[in-house]
């Protein structure tokens, strides 16, 4: 679903959510809609792995249900990991930064490091990008915290010649405006002629709460489950929720931090 865009995902929502009959809540007036609340968005050519929304129900329903029913009737390839009841608001301000993996092929590991490097020592990158307002400038480099770079040699086939590849790990805050991975690369092209020469597959990996001290991006539900009240006869409920989590995108690891 990478090239699917955000307004794509919301209609798959819409109809999933109708086909699975959950009661959800509506807007007053003349031209209601369902109460969803959409976070952070992925941009469109970007698979992410990490995506939140607030969704308000007009009955109460246990979260695991709804969680199911949807998954079940949205299209194949979008997945519902899993759906907690929220007890804190503010989901949106907790979604701090983005974790992104991006893989070049054909970019030596070296090079990529090269490159790296001076952006990290750099205290101003500057990019353009077209946005809905015409092409704006704005200066990448403040909303990068760390970027780790790793690679190596592929082949699919026997016989085939392994290709060289490099893969970018970056934890990127979220500003305004939104300095995407795309962005990034940009800067990276402009001060070090890092050039793919292909198309970089783009992934987000986690999105939550940043400690800007270790670089881990949390989960955001923690807060919802911190304060969960806990008794006996939510022992299996509970059970399920484990088993989904599992599939839960996790925290991200410790970064070493801004490198200067």
């Amino acid at each position: 679903m990478r090239f699917a865009s955000h307004r794509d995902i919301a209609r798959a929502l819409e109809r999933a959510l109708r086909r699975a009959s959950v009661p959800v809540a509506f807007s007053a007036g003349f031209s209601p809609h369902p109460k969803i609340s959409y976070t952070g968005a992925a941009p469109t050519g970007v698979a992410s792995e990490a995506e939140y929304l607030e969704l308000t129900l007009a009955e109460d329903r246990r979260p695991e249900q709804v969680r199911d029913a949807i998954d079940a009737a949205m299209p194949e390839g979008i997945d519902v990991v899993e759906v907690v009841e929220a007890r804190i608001p503010g989901l949106a301000d907790r979604l701090q930064a983005s974790l992104w993996q991006v893989r070049m092929d054909g970019v030596d590991p070296d090079e990529a490091t090269r490159a790296v490097d001076a952006y990290l020592a750099t205290d101003s990158v500057e990019v353009e990008r077209v946005t809905k307002k015409g092409r704006r400038r704005f200066d990448t480099r403040p909303a990068v915290l760390d970027i780790d770079v790793s690679g190596g040699t592929s082949g699919r086939v026997p016989g085939e010649r392994h290709a060289t590849y490099a893969i970018l790990r970056m934890v990127v805050r979220h500003t305004t405006p939104a300095v995407r991975p795309d962005d990034v690369l940009t800067g990276l092209r402009r001060l070090a002629d890092l050039a793919p020469p292909s198309s970089p597959m783009m992934t987000r990996l986690a999105q939550g709460p940043l400690d800007e001290v270790t670089g881990a991006i949390a989960d955001p539900f923690d807060a919802d489950r911190t304060e969960a009240p806990t008794n006996e006869s939510t022992g299996s409920a509970n059970d399920e929720t484990n088993d989904r989590r599992t599939r839960a995108p996790r925290p991200s690891p410790p970064m070493t931090g801004p490198r200067r």
